[in-house]
């Protein structure tokens, strides 16, 4: 599947907190408007997920799409973080930290965030300012 945008889709967790934490930062410190947001629990996700590899299929971390190209876990974070203003770009100097140090992490709180964080019992619902940054079903 093409998407032609010149925007970064963050597909993440609808019903996690934490991921919903990250998605309301992300609105909040994307300055140049570089981002738009899926949960991962709507068709759109699946449907931008359903071209590629079991590795994408089968992941419930947040994910980065762009130019038909996925970043997952921690690469996911880093490029977020890279993508945003001053001072969260200084956090993609952790890129020089082994991959598997950084998923390893990443999958560790990934693993706690619902008793960490919470869930909710159903996806976040865009209030009318930010739904623009939201891609339907």
């Amino acid at each position: 599947m093409i998407i032609n945008s010149d925007k970064r889709i963050i597909i993440f967790d609808g019903i996690c907190n934490l991921c919903n934490y990250l998605v309301q930062f992300v609105i909040k410190h994307d300055k140049k408007d570089m981002f738009r947001f899926v949960p991962l629990q709507s068709g759109k996700a699946k449907q931008i997920i359903s071209c590629f590899d079991e590795i994408i299929k089968n992941s419930d971390s947040v994910i980065l799409f762009h130019n038909n190209r996925f970043f997952i876990k921690s690469d996911a974070a880093l490029e977020i973080a890279n993508i945003l203003n001053y001072p969260w770009k200084v956090f993609y100097f952790f890129r020089f930290i082994p991959k598997f140090i950084r998923d390893w992490i990443y999958e560790f709180i990934a693993q706690n965030r619902y008793q960490w964080f919470g869930k909710k019992t159903v996806c976040m619902v865009p209030t009318e300012e930010i739904k623009p940054k939201f891609l339907d079903d």
